[in-house]
């Protein structure tokens, strides 16, 4: 049962990834009628936002885009930084997205940033306590129970990740509709490529749960 259910997140897990990367590579193809690239439209997103205090700033490697609300910086990844597509309008307008949450205290947004330091220590560890737990099960069985614990901590993150990612590209989405900054076919394609981003992280919800009840069968099952 339990390598069926692996069995099951991998293969969604690589279908959503693969349908991602297709329709990103897709609409990277799309040119924007607009001529700007996608620091331009972060730049202008944050500016009619009235955000001030937000860098945009270059990073290195693919997808590699996120908003770090430590040092107030939206990182865009060197293709979405310099290219002019509906593909990158759409990642840059999203990552804007979370700027605009942190500056206006979305309450998902904190809920996640309070659990950072939380997750960071439970990633850490969580994995071998879970195998020593397995190994050990019928002679210290807590053990498995603490891994149980910290496992579903990162559980509750990626849930809670899940109404981040989709409010985000909601604001990208609506920005860019409201300030007409692409055409009909750039903005199809832009909400065509965040809704398939939104879906990895479902997937990885998903994943995380299952998992989650994977190892809780394992504890239970130890008094069968």
């Amino acid at each position: 049962m339990g390598f069926i259910l692996m069995g099951i997140i991998m293969l969604a897990s690589w279908l959503v990834g693969a349908r991602l990367k297709s329709k990103f590579e897709k609409y990277s193809k799309l040119q924007l009628q607009n001529g700007m690239s996608g620091a331009e439209i972060a730049q202008k997103m944050l500016s009619d936002h009235g955000i001030r205090d937000v860098r945009v700033i270059s990073t290195p490697g693919r997808l590699t885009d996120h908003y770090n609300p430590a040092d107030k910086t939206v990182n865009l990844s060197e293709a979405v930084y310099n290219e002019r597509n509906a593909a990158a309008a759409a990642v840059a307008a999203h990552e804007v997205g979370h700027a605009v949450q942190h500056a206006t205290a979305y309450r998902w947004l904190e809920m996640r940033s309070k659990l950072v330091p939380v997750v960071s220590v439970a990633s850490s560890y969580m994995q071998w306590i879970l195998l020593a737990g397995i190994l050990m099960l019928n002679t210290f069985p807590q053990l498995l129970l603490v891994g149980i614990i910290l496992f579903a901590m990162t559980t509750l993150f990626s849930i809670i990740t899940l109404p981040v990612e989709y409010d985000a590209s909601h604001r990208a989405l609506k920005w860019l509709e409201n300030k007409h900054m692409l055409t009909q076919q750039e903005h199809a394609g832009a909400k065509d490529s965040l809704t398939w981003a939104a879906r990895t992280y479902l997937v990885a919800a998903l994943a995380s749960i299952g998992t989650l009840l994977y190892y809780v069968m394992i504890y239970m099952g130890r008094r069968n």
